[in-house]
C-alpha cells in the first residue's frame, strides 16, 4: 500500500488502538460498532457482537441509540472476555415477565415446526404481556397513571427505574469511561430545545442515566434528567449515530459495523396491521444509506481537494489563507462501512419492537450471529478502501 502524506486535519491523537485481527498491512485507526434503536429487536445486535468476538474483532468505538445504547453500555462496560456473557445476562433478564411466570414454551430453543399463524398469535400474546405487565429489570406499568400535572420524570405510562439497577449491576462504569479502552457515544434529544445531543465519554463521564435517556421513548418511558435538562430517546430525531461517527474530527481511517434493526426497503402493505409495521420500518430506519451515500460523495470531494492542493507551489502554502482553509477540509482518510440489517420474519407484526419473549429474543440473536458470519465470509470486505474509492459500503443482503 502506498504511503500517504500526513494531514494535520486528520491527525490521530486519540491513542485508540486498532483491532488486532484486521488483515495484515492495514491500519484502521477506528473500528466502530454503531447500533440503531429498535427495542426488543436489539438482541440481533448482541448476536452480531458475538460473531465479531468469535474472531477477536473488537471495536474501539461503540455508539448507540435507544436499545443500541443499552447494548453499547454492556459492551463498553465489561472486559472483552466477559461481554457476550453479560449481553446474555442482560437479554435473559429483560425478556422475562417481572412477576408472573414466563410462558412454558419460552424454554424451547426456537419456533422450528410451528405454523406461521401460531407463531404470530404467540408473538402477539407476548407483546400484550409486555404492555400490561412490563419486563423484568427494565420497565413496569405505572399504577395509577400520573396526574394531569406531574414532573417530566413521571409523565409516562411506564416506570424505568428497574433499568437503572440492571445497568449498574451489569456495567462497570469506570471501565466504560476509560477512553483508553473504548470511546462510547450515545444519542438523545433535549426535550425543551428539540436538539439532538451526543453524549460521549471523551467529553464527559457517562452514567446509567445517559443510557436510559437515550432509550426514553415517549410516551411509554419518561424523560430522564441529566444536569438539570430532560432528555428523550434519540430515535425521536435520528435513530442511528452513524453520522456523528463519520463526521467526527479529527478524521481517521475507519472500519464501521452499522447494525440496523429496521429496514428502509420492504413490501407494500396490504392491511392495517402491515401499514403500521411498514410505517415503523420507514420512520426508524433513519435513512442509513442516505447518510452513507452523502458521505461517499463528500469524501470523494475531500480527496479531490487534497489532490488539487498538491499543485500549489510550496512557497505559497504557508501564507495563503485559502490554502489553510482548504487544508482544514481536505482529507484522504478512508471509510469502510459494513452494513447489517435485521430482516423481518413473515410471522412478525407491528409489535415486534416490544415483543420481548425469550423465544423471539433467541431468534433475533441467531439472526444477528448468522448475518455477521456471512459477512465475514467475505474477508476482502475488511480491506482498506483504495485511494480512488475512499468510501465503500458492504451489505450481505444487498441484491
Amino acid at each position: 500500500m502506498a504511503t500517504r502524506k500526513e494531514n494535520p486535519a486528520c491527525h490521530d491523537g486519540s491513542g485508540l488502538h486498532p483491532s488486532p485481527r484486521l488483515p495484515a498491512g492495514h491500519s484502521y485507526q477506528v473500528v466502530a460498532l454503531v447500533l440503531q434503536g429498535g427495542g426488543a429487536l436489539g438482541s440481533y445486535q448482541a448476536g452480531v457482537y458475538e460473531g465479531l468476538a468469535e474472531v477477536d474483532l473488537h471495536p474501539n468505538w461503540v455508539a448507540g441509540i435507544s436499545i443500541g445504547a443499552l447494548n453499547a453500555a454492556i459492551i463498553a462496560g465489561n472486559p472483552p472476555e466477559k461481554r457476550v456473557e453479560r449481553l446474555q445476562q442482560f437479554w435473559q433478564t429483560i425478556c422475562q415477565p417481572p412477576f408472573l411466570p414466563a410462558s412454558p414454551v419460552a424454554a424451547l430453543k426456537g419456533f422450528d415446526g410451528w405454523p406461521n399463524g401460531l407463531i404470530r398469535w404467540f408473538n402477539g400474546w407476548e407483546a400484550w404481556r409486555a404492555l400490561t405487565e412490563g419486563q423484568k429489570g427494565f420497565f413496569l406499568p405505572r399504577h395509577p397513571l400520573p396526574p394531569a400535572e406531574s414532573t417530566p420524570a413521571n409523565t409516562s405510562y411506564y416506570d424505568t427505574g428497574p433499568l437503572k439497577s440492571t445497568l449498574e449491576t451489569l456495567v462497570d462504569f469506570d471501565r466504560l469511561n476509560d477512553t483508553r479502552e473504548m470511546r462510547v457515544t450515545v444519542g438523545a434529544v433535549n426535550v425543551k430545545s428539540g436538539n439532538f445531543v451526543a453524549f460521549d465519554n471523551t467529553k464527559e463521564r457517562l452514567r446509567a442515566e445517559h443510557f436510559m435517556a437515550s432509550g426514553a421513548l415517549p410516551p411509554g418511558f419518561p424523560a430522564v434528567e441529566i444536569d438539570g435538562e430532560y432528555y428523550w430517546d434519540g430515535g425521536v430525531v435520528s435513530n442511528t449515530p452513524l453520522y456523528q461517527v463519520l463526521v467526527s474530527e479529527p478524521r481517521k481511517d475507519s472500519l464501521i459495523f452499522q447494525v440496523d434493526l429496521w429496514s428502509a426497503k420492504g413490501a407494500l402493505p396490504t392491511d392495517l396491521s402491515t401499514v403500521a409495521l411498514r410505517q415503523k420500518d420507514i420512520q426508524y430506519s433513519s435513512r442509513t444509506r442516505l447518510v452513507t451515500n452523502y458521505m461517499e460523495q463528500t469524501q470523494q470531494y475531500r480527496r479531490m481537494l487534497r489532490e488539487l492542493m498538491e499543485l500549489v507551489p510550496e512557497e505559497e502554502r504557508h501564507h495563503n489563507p485559502w490554502y489553510r482553509r482548504a487544508a482544514a477540509v481536505a482529507c484522504d482518510r478512508r471509510f469502510n462501512v459494513i452494513h447489517l440489517i435485521y430482516q423481518d420474519k413473515e410471522c412478525e407484526g407491528h409489535y415486534k419492537d416490544y415483543q420481548f419473549g425469550a423465544l423471539a429474543m433467541r431468534e433475533h440473536w441467531q439472526s444477528g450471529l448468522s448475518d455477521i458470519e456471512l459477512s465475514l465470509q467475505h474477508p476482502d470486505w475488511l480491506d482498506m478502501p483504495s485511494a480512488d474509492k475512499p468510501f465503500v459500503t458492504h451489505d450481505v443482503h444487498r441484491r
